[in-house]
């Protein structure tokens, strides 16, 4: 039996057997189109050689000849436009699968360059510029006194003892103790900055991998495990000499002898370690915000090298 093209037109038999077993859909295709104009021509070609049609025939073989130039002509375009369709899909498909390989390429590829070294040197560059800036702020007049957030108040067990003083008029003193207290630690922060320096200087890689795959204050948790003995032994003298120069050890044990209930903790109280405690408290809270910055927010990476080291990550 012949094999059907899609409209229900048979294939010519020569056609059928030359596509017999053929895998190709494409070709099968093109002659099934070409079908319908193999079949007309052999039509005309029986009718002809019936004795009692010939003379039919001749009368009709001019328009029937037009009609099958017209049949062929637009078989023709018909499938030539199959075929223009189906080398267009062919085509559209291959620059698809192209960027496919593409996307697969990139997301097997880290973006960075940068060796380690370059983003431990990056992390170096960070710190410096955080302590630095914290520093610099702190250390400045007014910089613990003005800041809320570090502002260095009466101790707890003397806020009572604050209070009973301004209600017998000596709040004047209780205000120059605080203001005095703040002035010493403003002295002592910038001696912080060396220290600082020279911890980051000694970081190891396995300080470095921490620090940057660790939360947003994971430096500053670092300067504190390393720096706050050399801080505080480089803060404490500081301390006690101005404190001594601006009179508040004067005006503390004032407080201590004539408040109501101040000699009870004279001898519980130690003025310069508390405020060695608090500027070290003060200094490491601005530079917790100073490194939240650099990571981020980018117009806090003022160099090239911070932008791609805090931009990607790092490590894997």
């Amino acid at each position: 039996m012949p094999d059907q093209a899609s409209d229900g037109a048979a294939l010519p038999a020569h056609k059928s057997q030359s596509l017999t077993g053929h895998s190709n859909p494409r070709l099968l295709a093109m002659a099934r189109l070409s079908a319908p104009c193999h079949e007309f021509v052999h039509f005309l070609h029986h009718k002809s050689s019936i004795p009692g049609n010939q003379k039919q025939t001749s009368q009709t073989e001019p328009l029937l000849i037009e009609s099958l130039h017209s049949m062929k002509h637009l078989m023709r375009t018909s499938l030539l436009t199959a075929v223009l369709a189906i080398c267009c899909i062919c085509t559209a498909a291959q620059p698809e699968k192209a960027l496919q390989g593409a996307d697969a390429t990139d997301e097997h590829h880290e973006p960075s360059s940068l060796s380690d070294d370059q983003i431990v040197a990056g992390l170096k560059q960070a710190l410096e510029l955080s302590t630095g800036k914290a520093v610099g702020l702190a250390g400045k007049t007014d910089g613990f006194l003005q800041n809320e957030d570090i502002r260095i108040l009466l101790p707890t067990k003397l806020q009572s003892v604050g209070k009973a003083m301004r209600l017998i008029g000596e709040g004047d003193t209780v205000d120059d103790l605080e203001i005095g207290m703040n002035r010493a630690a403003e002295r002592a922060a910038p001696q912080a900055k060396p220290i600082f320096l020279d911890a980051i200087k000694k970081m190891s890689f396995s300080d470095a991998r921490n620090i940057l795959t660790g939360g947003e204050t994971a430096a500053t948790e670092y300067f504190k495990r390393t720096c706050s003995a050399d801080l505080t032994t480089a803060f404490t003298p500081i301390v006690h000499s101005s404190l001594q120069r601006v009179g508040v050890i004067k005006k503390y044990d004032r407080v201590i002898k004539t408040a109501p209930g101040g000699s009870a903790i004279a001898n519980e109280f130690d003025l310069d370690k508390y405020v060695v405690g608090k500027t070290l408290d003060g200094l490491f809270y601005m530079v917790g915000q100073e490194e939240v910055k650099i990571r981020t927010n980018p117009a806090a990476q003022t160099t090239a090298l911070l932008k791609e080291v805090f931009s990607k990550p790092k490590f894997r």
